[in-house]
C-alpha cells in the first residue's frame, strides 16, 4: 500500500544517522522487573500484565513518582558527544501513563504525580539545544489503564505478559476499541504532534486491533502537523515511511522481511519504498529498567551495530531509566563505547 507523502527531501538525516538512542521509562520502572519477591522473566515494562497488577496500584505509584535525578540536557549532551543522531522517547507505553502533559487524560506525569513537570517538553528543549533529532514512541493500540484498550481480540500466544489487554481489572468481554481510539489514542497523538516542536520520528508499536481506516487516520494526523516526520512500520496496515525490524532482530539482508515479527505490520511487511531501515535493540534482556540486568558485552554490541549498518539500517539502542530518573552507569559505559 502506497502512502501519499513524498519524503525524499526529508529523510537524508535518517539515512545517514547510523545510530540512535531509545528511552523506555514509565511507572513500571518502580518495580524493576520484580513484584512481591518474584521476578518477571520477560520484558520488565510488561510487568503489570505479567503479574496482573491492578491499575489502583499503578495509580498509587504515580502519586509518588518524582524523578528528580533525570537531566534531559545531560542526556541530549551525551547523545551529541557520542555521535547519536536521534532519541526516541516513550511518551506513553502500554501501561497508559503519559510521560507528557496531556489535556486529554489526567493520568500523566504533570497532573498525576508530584513531579509536575512535562518530561517530554524538557527533552524536546534539550534535543533542540544540542541539535539531536527527537522521536516519540506512542503505544497506539494497547493501553492497560483503559477498559477499551486494544489487544482483546488477539490470542495470548507470544505475549510478554498474561494478556495483551487488561483483562484483570476489566473482565467483561464487551470492549469497544473505537471508543478508546477516538477518545484517547488519536487525540493524544495530535497533542504530541502539535505541542513539542519538530518531531523527526513517530515510533508506534503493536498494531493488534487497529483497522486500516484507523492506521490511515494516525498517519494523516502525523503528516498534517509534522509533514517531515518519519513513521515506522509498527503503525500497521501498510502505512509507514521506514521499516523497523523486530525486537533485537538484525537480518543479513533487507530481503528477509518475511522473517520480521508479525506485530510489525498486520497485513505483511514489504521493503521500504525509500530504502529506510532500523534495527531496535536492547543493552540487556529488557527494554524497561530491570534490577537484574544481564548486560551484553561491548564486542557483541559493536558487531550488531556493524551488521545493522551494513544492510543500511540504523542501530537504535535502548536505555531503561530507573524510577528516580537515573540512567544506569553500565548503560552509559556501553553507549559511550559504541
Amino acid at each position: 500500500m502506497k502512502n501519499n507523502y513524498d519524503i525524499t527531501n526529508n529523510d537524508n538525516w535518517f539515512r545517514t544517522a547510523k545510530k540512535g538512542i531509545m528511552i523506555h521509562w514509565g511507572l513500571y520502572s518502580y518495580f524493576g522487573g520484580e513484584y512481591n519477591g518474584k521476578q518477571c522473566d520477560n520484558y520488565a515494562e510488561w510487568i503489570q500484565s505479567y503479574f496482573k497488577i491492578p491499575n489502583k496500584t499503578l495509580e498509587k505509584i504515580a502519586s509518588i513518582f518524582n524523578p528528580l535525578k533525570f537531566d534531559a540536557e545531560n542526556l541530549a549532551s551525551f547523545a551529541k558527544e557520542h555521535g547519536y543522531k536521534y532519541i526516541i522517547f516513550t511518551a506513553k507505553h502500554h501501561e497508559g501513563f503519559a510521560m507528557f502533559h496531556s489535556k486529554i487524560d489526567k493520568y500523566n506525569v504533570v497532573d498525576a504525580s508530584p513531579y509536575h513537570r512535562d518530561i517530554l517538553m524538557d527533552l524536546a528543549n534539550a534535543c533542540k539545544k544540542f541539535e539531536i533529532k527527537l522521536g516519540i514512541y506512542y503505544s497506539q493500540d494497547i493501553d492497560w489503564h483503559e477498559r477499551n484498550g486494544g489487544g482483546f481480540k488477539t490470542p495470548v500466544e507470544n505475549c510478554a505478559g498474561s494478556s495483551w489487554d487488561n483483562n484483570w481489572d476489566y473482565k467483561d468481554k464487551n470492549k469497544d476499541f473505537d471508543e478508546y481510539f477516538y477518545s484517547k489514542s488519536l487525540p493524544q497523538i495530535k497533542e504530541l504532534m502539535t505541542n513539542y516542536g519538530e518531531i523527526a520520528v513517530a515510533w508506534f508499536d503493536m498494531p493488534l486491533t487497529l483497522t486500516i481506516k484507523q492506521s490511515k487516520e494516525i498517519y494523516d494526523v502525523v503528516k498534517k502537523y509534522q509533514p517531515n516526520c518519519l513513521i515506522n512500520s509498527r503503525l500497521g496496515n501498510g502505512f509507514y515511511d521506514y521499516v523497523s525490524f523486530g525486537d533485537n532482530e538484525i537480518p543479513d539482508s533487507v530481503k528477509e522481511l518475511k522473517n520480521c515479527t508479525n506485530f510489525n505490520d498486520i497485513n505483511g511487511l514489504k521493503p521500504s519504498p525509500k530504502n529506510l531501515y532500523e534495527c531496535c535493540c536492547t543493552l540487556n534482556q529488557s527494554w524497561g529498567f530491570t534490577k537484574h540486568p544481564k548486560w551484553k558485552d561491548i564486542s557483541t554490541l559493536k558487531e550488531d551495530m556493524k551488521k545493522a549498518n551494513k544492510i543500511g539500517a540504523n542501530f537504535l539502542i535502548n536505555i531503561g531509566i530507573d524510577f528516580d530518573g537515573n540512567i544506569p552507569d553500565k548503560a552509559l559505559e556501553l553507549l559511550s563505547n559504541l
